[in-house]
């Protein structure tokens, strides 16, 4: 499958996002899960329907886009078409000689945020869950790997190069919206419903005194790039909070990106579901 992302990576960003937009069409189409898992979660968010409709082109361009945003060659920057804001938070996190969490959600180019992030604040690490399907899999383990972007499995390696990076007051990045395996999150209120919320991200924090920063990478209409903002850091209410603090805090933080942003938000995931069962991993950091 390899070809077809090398065949794609080769369209123009444009032209990638309008067929995108017809894939994300055709899935609505012809899901009645999808739709209603979709519908539910934005009902839950307190948002009329029309707020959220543009995400279900959004979701296909997310999927178009992917062959240009990890078959882009090495040597070649992202930040042709990436527009900042917020940078301050995340230089007076460094200055502090703090270590530095980025984190974000299911929500606009996600797969480029880490990748611009790196090329300004690198290295970072960044924690991935690979892909059940084998060959997609295959795919993110070739071609995720950017010169200042180190991409690792949740394995515990992969915790534990996060918390010894943190530790060496650099960064890392990892998406906290995503319901983690059995025994490795906490239930916590997300748009008001108790949501299985991983707690990695507090985790480290607690332990690294690494500060926590939301991003967001919103795609912008007709090809013309992408705007990634730094969030104000999340602030602990308690001078020493527990970890449930910490998650809902995080949770939080999510909801008002999600809320900024509605039209490219993942709506269709099953935010609320019970977690699976998963022994191969825990969570030790």
């Amino acid at each position: 499958m390899i070809w077809l992302f090398r065949f794609f990576s080769l369209w123009p960003l444009a032209a990638l996002h309008e067929l995108g937009g017809a894939l994300g069409w055709l899935v609505w189409v012809t899901s009645p899960g999808y739709r209603a898992q979709f519908r539910a979660n934005v009902a839950q968010a307190g948002l009329p329907f029309e707020a959220a409709r543009p995400a279900i082109a959004e979701a296909g361009r997310f999927v178009a886009e992917l062959p240009k945003l990890w078959l882009r060659p090495q040597h070649e920057s992202c930040l042709g078409n990436v527009r900042f804001e917020g940078q301050a938070h995340a230089e007076q996190a460094f200055a502090q000689g703090r270590g530095v969490i980025f984190f974000g959600p299911h929500c606009g180019s996600f797969e480029l945020g880490p990748q611009a992030l790196a090329e300004v604040y690198g290295p970072i690490t960044a924690i991935y869950r690979p892909a059940r399907k084998r060959w997609l899999a295959a795919i993110e383990q070739l071609t995720r790997q950017r010169p200042m972007l180190t991409v690792v499995p949740a394995s515990l390696s992969g915790i534990r190069l996060m918390h010894k990076t943190l530790k060496a007051n650099k960064a890392v990045a990892l998406l906290t919206d995503q319901v983690p395996p059995e025994g490795l999150g906490l239930w916590a209120p997300f748009f008001g419903k108790p949501a299985y919320t991983m707690t990695l991200a507090a985790r480290l924090a607690l332990q690294s005194s690494a500060v926590l920063l939301p991003v967001s990478c919103e795609r912008l209409p007709h090809g013309q790039g992408y705007f990634v903002k730094v969030w104000p850091p999340v602030l602990a209410a308690a001078s020493k909070p527990d970890v449930l603090d910490l998650v809902t805090q995080i949770n939080r933080a999510i909801e008002a990106i999600v809320l900024s942003q509605p039209g490219q938000y993942l709506w269709g995931y099953g935010r609320y579901k019970a977690p699976r069962r998963e022994t191969s991993v825990k969570e030790t950091a």
